[in-house]
């Protein structure tokens, strides 16, 4: 009947490769041993004797145990390659094959190298000893039989220990290699994480300023609906072109995600400080006034730092328009020789100034900014990311104030740092140096 369990589906008559090479290696030493039985002492050829057939059958049942053993192993075959000469055979090599194989195994299983040939040298010498003629006098064959007996184990040892270099060899670039994949499995991950980390701060930035401008100038147009058309009609223009720059720039973004290798065309170039006068003029639409001020000479900033500025006022302008009561922000933009200090300050209010019989207050006048959210975690991070530092909170005077610390190579030419770059056009003036000013804004009405 056909067997139905989950065993080996292997025949009972199937032996494994290493059943075979267990029952092999003692097979292989018991004929080697009546081999060495053969030959007498006066070098004639004869059928083995008892003696060497019980030294094959003690020595060879040993090396079962030579690999839970070895050190018992080695001594048992050692102490029967003692026996031979005394019971009238001859020591030969063939004889003790058995101590030969145990030498070998005890170098592998050995704890340390010293022990491994301390106890096979001490083997060889028992066995040295063990081989000398007890009558008569040490002729050349006799000499070098005994020296051949004295050098196998030293062989088998030697032997031993360069298969036991090699199996560590091969599991330390194993170890390695398993390591080196883990760490790129590691870095993978981290990379991953980062890039997700940085896809939701752009996002984040592009979505809640657009949106918020949006919301803002939705607001106005349905204040002023009834009483100022024209007005309303461009308030729903600038919603428009508002939302259409939101709708490009949110495509770009996904369209950049979908894309599996590099771009056929060359991508928009990343915002930095030199779109600063028309990123304040979106807020101006949105009815909020900003005023930026710069002092010192202005000069090229490497492109991670340049979109980190442009992101951090960008950031704080949004979140003036949603949380702040004022209708005016502060934008300063101090250069120094190894940093740029960007701070954008407002003074706060208890609501925003709204016209006349409003139905509503500005949009998220009453939110409340005493908790970090998304916006200063991502303005933190992107400081951080260019080896800069940002700090966030309440003005002691009131409002809000954000300064972010970024690094800049220092200038290599002062005299004509301040006519080049991003940042010399945030004021319009083409200064090289000093004190600068501007100012963006009005009413929205």
């Amino acid at each position: 009947m056909a067997s139905t369990g989950g065993g080996d589906p292997r025949s009972p008559g199937t032996r494994s490769p290493g059943t075979w090479r267990r029952g092999a290696v003692p097979a292989t030493a018991f004929v080697l041993c009546l081999l060495g039985g053969v030959i007498q002492v006066d070098d004639t050829l004869s059928a083995p004797p008892v003696a060497a057939c019980f030294i094959a059958v003690v020595s060879c049942a040993v090396l079962s145990v030579r690999h839970r053993a070895p050190l018992a192993a080695l001594a048992a075959t050692t102490a029967a390659g003692v026996l031979v000469q005394p019971l009238g055979l001859l020591l030969s090599p063939l004889i003790v094959a058995p101590a030969l194989i145990t030498a070998y195994s005890y170098t592998l299983a050995a704890r340390t190298e010293r022990r491994a040939a301390g106890a096979v040298s001490l083997s060889a010498a028992v066995l040295l000893v063990a081989s000398i003629p007890l009558a008569g006098d040490l002729s050349w064959q006799d000499a070098s039989r005994v020296g051949v007996v004295a050098a196998f184990p030293l062989v088998a040892g030697v032997l031993g220990h360069s298969v036991r270099n090699r199996r560590a060899y091969l599991a330390a670039v194993e170890e390695r290699a398993r390591r080196a994949e883990e760490n790129r499995d590691t870095e993978a991950r981290r990379r991953v994480a980062e890039e997700r980390v940085r896809i939701a701060r752009e996002l984040h930035d592009l979505v809640a300023h657009q949106i918020t401008l949006a919301n803002a100038q939705a607001t106005v147009a349905a204040h002023l609906f009834d009483t100022r058309p024209e007005q309303t009609r461009k308030s729903l223009g600038e919603l428009v072109e508002t939302t259409g720059h939101a709708l490009d720039e949110l495509r770009a973004t996904v369209g950049l995600l979908r894309q599996s290798g590099d771009a056929a065309a060359p991508a928009e170039p990343a915002p930095g400080l030199s779109r600063l006068p028309t990123l304040i003029e979106s807020f101006h639409r949105a009815g909020l006034e900003v005023s930026v001020h710069q002092e010192g000479a202005a000069r090229p900033l490497p492109p991670g730092v340049d979109l980190t500025a442009y992101r951090i006022v960008q950031e704080a302008l949004t979140n003036v328009t949603k949380h702040s009561g004022t209708r005016s922000a502060r934008v300063r933009l101090d250069w120094h020789r190894d940093r740029v200090t960007v701070t954008v300050a407002d003074d706060g209010g208890s609501a925003r100034t709204a016209p006349a019989g409003s139905a509503r207050p500005g949009p998220s006048a009453t939110a409340d900014r005493s908790s970090p959210g998304f916006g200063l975690i991502g303005m933190r991070e992107r400081a951080t990311a260019v080896g800069g530092h940002l700090s966030a909170g309440r003005r002691a005077e009131g409002g809000f104030l954000v300064s972010a610390q970024l690094p800049v190579p220092p200038a290599k030419d002062a005299g004509d740092s301040g006519d080049t770059g991003n940042a010399g056009d945030t004021a319009d003036t083409g200064g090289t140096g000093g004190t600068q000013d501007s100012k963006v804004g009005g009413d929205a009405q």
